[in-house]
């Protein structure tokens, strides 16, 4: 085989891997427009993070800024606040410092929690983030910014 047709054959095989994490997964994977935010506040990094064992599903991992908060925790209570106010259910997170809320019809699950929570989580090994999230919590904090990090799965339906 010529290097030529080995970059496409190699190109395809990883077209096909990040397609969708397979394609059972592709009904299973949920779409960060789905979630209320707070108004003003945005997604500054969002990365998709597919588990492939055998009940096979997709999460997307966020970091929404919002520079009109001076903290954190402020941003996520009121985060709560949007999503009660939209008609999802609050509920307990993964860990002690993460809240999570579930969508009507329970079709989707948003963890959540302060950029400061969650780097102290993953510091000390409770929880795992993509490196771009921990990135940008981290660069969140240096600057001083209010942020949140958000994990959105598909719910228990």
């Amino acid at each position: 085989m010529t290097a030529r047709r080995l970059g496409v054959a190699g190109g395809l095989a990883l077209a096909a891997t990040l397609a969708g994490c397979g394609s059972s997964q592709a009904d299973r994977t949920p779409t960060a427009s789905a979630v209320p935010l707070v108004a003003g506040a945005h997604i500054t990094t969002q990365v998709r993070k597919c588990d492939q064992g055998s009940h096979a599903y997709c999460s997307i991992e966020l970091v929404v800024r919002d520079p009109r908060y001076r903290s954190s925790d402020i941003l996520a209570h009121d985060e709560s606040h949007v999503l009660r106010n939209a008609g999802w259910t609050l509920a307990g997170g993964d860990t002690g410092t993460e809240t999570a809320a579930n969508s009507p019809g329970h079709k989707l699950r948003l963890t959540y929690s302060s950029a400061a929570d969650d780097l102290q989580q993953i510091d000390l090994g409770v929880i795992n983030r993509a490196w771009p999230i921990t990135y940008a919590l981290s660069t969140s904090m240096f600057d001083r910014a209010a942020a949140m990090s958000m994990v959105l799965e598909v719910g228990s339906t």
